[in-house]
């Protein structure tokens, strides 16, 4: 995923389906400088884990 739709998910009102290695998640923040997100799988916020952009899919 590029990191301008990563910000776009992350500021829309809607909830968009992103997974990472298969599980949903939810994405805190984008990092354009590192090209890395700070997320977590739906429903468990203390799992929250960087990664790096490309390992997200949208649904």
């Amino acid at each position: 995923m590029n990191s301008q739709r990563a910000k776009e998910i992350v500021s829309s009102p809607t909830m968009v389906n992103v997974t990472c290695d298969g599980v949903p998640i939810y994405i805190q923040h984008v990092d354009e400088k590192s090209e890395t997100a700070r997320i977590y799988p739906l429903g468990q916020p203390e799992k929250e884990q960087e990664v790096a952009l490309s390992e997200l899919n949208e649904i």
